[in-house]
């Protein structure tokens, strides 16, 4: 018979959102391990998205780190956007694990949109014009 026990514990899924990309974020507990769309954060191939989306597990201490298992699902927009998704999900998702107030104001101090997201959006593009905002030029005046 197998002596092993299960471990219950508590799971705690969050979301962060930039410009058109979503990301969906579970933490339980585990041995910390992050998976970003079920490859390794480790081997994730854009330098700097692997970067920006480690921050919130560097800034929260390995303590904090090795004690959960992060499953990330992103999808839309472009490769930083989803970064910044992703590390918004990660960090509201560790403080609402933890419950820990020192850990907010850690995220909140250094960079506020980790924990409150950025609403800016595109612009769409409006009738008759290239972009959003440039009208074709006048050749008097």
């Amino acid at each position: 018979m197998n002596a092993e026990k299960r471990v219950q514990g508590k799971v705690v899924i969050s979301t962060g959102k930039r410009k058109t990309a979503i990301a969906r974020a579970v933490i339980k507990p585990g041995r910390g391990r992050v998976w970003i769309n079920g490859i390794p954060i480790e081997i994730w191939p854009v330098e700097m998205a692997r970067l920006k989306m480690m921050e919130p597990l560097l800034l929260a201490g390995e303590e904090i780190w090795n004690s959960v298992d992060i499953k990330v699902s992103v999808s839309g927009g472009g490769f930083m956007a989803q970064a910044d998704a992703v590390r918004t999900a990660i960090s509201r998702g560790l403080v609402a694990y933890t419950g820990n107030e020192e850990l907010r104001t850690i995220f909140k101090e250094y960079s506020r949109p980790m924990l409150a997201g950025d609403p800016r959006q595109t612009e769409p593009e409006k009738w008759m014009r290239y972009s959003a905002r440039r009208w074709r030029q006048k050749s008097y005046r």
